[in-house]
């Protein structure tokens, strides 16, 4: 038997919930957040596609708390609890899109 894992249909938990919910409140304005559609704004990339290397990097929910920033000047800085960091990071883990290899 062969089993495999996949996000459609998958329900989220409350701590996704909440974390979808707050990254909607304060990042949906800029970036798409779900697990379909763009970004409204043409610089900010999908959340869905932000990578492994980023989302299990020890420090992402630290730097979340801290007050993330980038070298965009339209970016607004947001400083998350700590318990609103860990619910982000767990919603965006779960809607990663992890690229499938090329076929030969």
């Amino acid at each position: 038997m062969m089993c495999g894992w996949s996000t459609a249909g998958y329900a989220l938990d409350s701590e996704q919930r909440r974390g979808k919910a707050l990254l909607e409140t304060l990042c949906g304005r800029c970036h798409a957040v779900g697990e379909t559609g763009r970004s409204p704004h043409v610089d900010a990339p999908l959340f869905r596609n932000l990578g492994d290397s980023k989302l299990y990097d020890n420090d992402f929910a630290q730097r979340l708390q801290d007050g993330l920033t980038t070298i965009h000047p339209d970016m607004p800085t947001f400083r998350f609890s700590r318990t609103d960091a860990e619910a982000a990071v767990n919603y965006l883990k779960s809607i990663q899109e992890h690229k499938k290899p090329k076929s030969k």
